[in-house]
């Protein structure tokens, strides 16, 4: 199956509602497709102080608490700024790594960490680590990562969380975020220019022009090749996680040779523009009937009992209570 720009979860197991393992067949679940950019093995390549990420391309810091201590977002990126001056082990292009790309190191089958297996880091900080990208929602916040579990949320920039800094642009298998803008820790806009900030160095694949395009089955997402229902909101209300599958199994029966899926959780992060909220989803897009928080394929296997869910107002990854009727269904499949 062809996928463009956006990450295997690296989930191989499904489960039900309470969190009980089943069998992946026929259950319409993240594992039971195995969709997007899978890893290579052996991913990692441990090259003393630095792994290079075959899958990325891009380059971390084998010591994931280089800092020692939680810093404040400003502190962070002031520290990235003297690794540089300092060519810490050799190198003058540390930063602070962009949401996308610090969360392209999870895998949503572990916990604790939320870290591929055999990973060859050292000093794993079992919470949240920052990311150079503002929240849109509150520019005087910035998103981070929980290392336990695998969140992305976002913080007051002046609280104090880690640092894991990364370095090199990567393979351009993880798009931009849509952040063009930087921001000081007030959340004022402020000049790019030596900030260190997502809104300054942009990295990741482009966007297509338009990115979205409309055809006869729905949208098509050129940067992923994602072919989204027009209409975002499949059910009359929110339901449960088992009717939230059923609803896109219905769908499929109703159309000969359907292969519409409830997306994995990184297939509905694609869609997300950091540049703007409410919802945080790209100007010009062709939806309608946008909902706040949407349903994924994906168990939480810190507790399997909890599917999770993208907060669309913010552009949050977080979780779900599976038996719980709060979310929304969004069915999506995959153009070649």
């Amino acid at each position: 199956m062809t996928s463009h720009h956006y990450l295997h979860t690296g989930q191989r197991t499904c489960h039900t509602d309470d969190g009980h393992e089943i069998p992946c067949a026929g259950s319409g679940q993240d594992a039971s497709f195995s969709v997007g950019i899978s890893c290579p093995e052996p991913r990692f390549d441990l090259r003393g102080d630095e792994v290079v990420d075959g899958l990325t391309g891009l380059i971390w810091c084998r010591n994931a608490n280089l800092a020692e201590f939680p810093l404040t977002w400003q502190e962070a990126l002031d520290f990235v700024a003297t690794m540089n001056l300092e060519q810490r082990f050799g190198q003058r292009d540390w930063r602070m790594p962009n949401r996308r790309e610090l969360r392209s190191l999870l895998s949503l089958q572990t916990k604790l960490p939320a870290l591929p297996e055999r990973h060859p880091f050292i000093n794993v900080f079992n919470g949240w680590y920052w990311t150079s990208t503002t929240a849109a929602i509150g520019p005087a916040h910035a998103w981070y990562v929980a290392l336990d579990g695998a969140r992305m949320f976002y913080g007051g920039k002046d609280q104090s969380f880690m640092l894991w800094p990364v370095r090199d642009k990567g393979l351009n298998v993880i798009p931009r975020t849509g952040q063009s803008l930087c921001y000081d820790a007030a959340g004022k806009v402020m000049a790019c220019a030596g900030s260190g900030q997502d809104g300054e160095f942009r990295y990741g694949a482009p966007w297509p022009e338009p990115r979205f395009e409309i055809l006869h089955g729905g949208v098509l997402d050129r940067l992923t090749r994602l072919l989204w229902r027009r209409s975002a909101n499949l059910t009359p209300q929110p339901v449960i996680w088992r009717e939230a599958l059923a609803a896109v199994a219905a769908l499929n029966r109703e159309g000969a040779a359907s292969t519409w899926r409830l997306p994995t959780i990184n297939e509905l992060e694609s869609l997300v523009d950091c540049a703007t909220h409410s919802p945080a989803l790209p100007s010009g897009h062709s939806f309608v009937n946008v909902q706040e928080i949407y349903w994924s394929s994906s168990t939480s296997l810190f507790e399997p009992d909890w599917a999770w869910a993208l907060y669309l107002q913010k552009g949050a990854t977080g979780v779900g209570q599976k038996r719980s009727a709060q979310f929304s269904v969004w069915a999506v499949t995959t153009v070649d």
